[in-house]
């Protein structure tokens, strides 16, 4: 099921940088899967073919996330490839419906038929495959969304519900950051992952770094990402800098 991503703890790189270069640097760099951000990152649909292309090169199972809950966006980037999608601001259980109906064929979903990028790679694919293997994720980073998480998460079909911590933090009156350490912060979160826990659903954060994925993961959480590729850029280029200066 889900290309084996779920059924372990895994740790993810994440691109914001468009370009299949960058792509598959993250790729070979040792993540078990990286998402190319088309919601905040600087990539357009048109790269992600590419990207995900470059990825597969690195032999390293790419997610996209996509901008909205928008059934031709999922679709597009499935058809690329994409072993999976996450999908932001899903705030009630007929908006993780509506993300499920995309991500799958007939029977179980409306996902339209023309995985270009999907089947070539794949000489065996084939629709009950996608079914089976394909990772639909949903964003769950919202206060309210908070009261609703046990319908989304009742809903048949969704593979691993996704914090985004700082949006989670806006939403709740606090600073918007993934290192979350306001109270009411912290417990939206472990709420968060105890509701998983309860129904089975493996559950996903996004992180600042090493120390932060490792923090979380105590908390149960699976599927986190890591590092992305801005921040890896300017923390290395500051390091060079600071390295030269200090010789200096």
């Amino acid at each position: 099921m889900t290309n084996g991503l779920l059924d372990r703890t895994t740790h993810g790189g994440w691109c914001m940088l468009p370009g299949p270069v960058t792509a598959e640097v993250m790729g070979r760099s040792g993540f078990d899967w990286v998402c190319i951000d088309t919601q905040h990152g600087l990539i357009g649909s048109d790269s992600v073919p590419s990207m995900v292309q470059a990825l597969a090169l690195a032999g390293t199972p790419a997610v996209v996330r996509v901008p909205w809950n928008q059934p031709g966006d999922i679709m597009k980037a499935l058809d690329a490839g994409a072993a999976g999608v996450i999908v932001p601001m899903v705030q009630t259980a007929q908006e993780a419906e509506q993300a499920v109906r995309a991500c799958r064929y007939p029977p179980l979903g409306e996902r339209s038929y023309g995985p270009i990028g999907a089947a070539l790679r794949d000489d065996g694919f084939t629709t009950a495959k996608a079914n089976d293997g394909v990772i639909c994720a949903v964003q769950i980073e919202t206060g309210s969304t908070l009261d609703e998480l046990d319908a989304i998460l009742s809903v048949p079909g969704i593979d691993l519900a996704y914090v985004g911590p700082a949006d989670l933090g806006l939403s709740l009156g606090v600073a918007p950051t993934v290192d979350a350490v306001e109270p009411v912060h912290v417990g939206a979160i472990e709420r968060i992952a105890l509701a998983c826990r309860e129904h089975g659903v493996p559950a996903g954060i996004h992180c600042s770094g090493p120390e932060g994925a490792l923090r979380w993961q105590e908390l149960g959480f699976r599927f986190l990402t890591v590092a992305t590729d801005i921040r890896l850029l300017q923390v290395g280029a500051q390091r060079a800098v600071d390295g030269v200066k200090r010789a200096g």
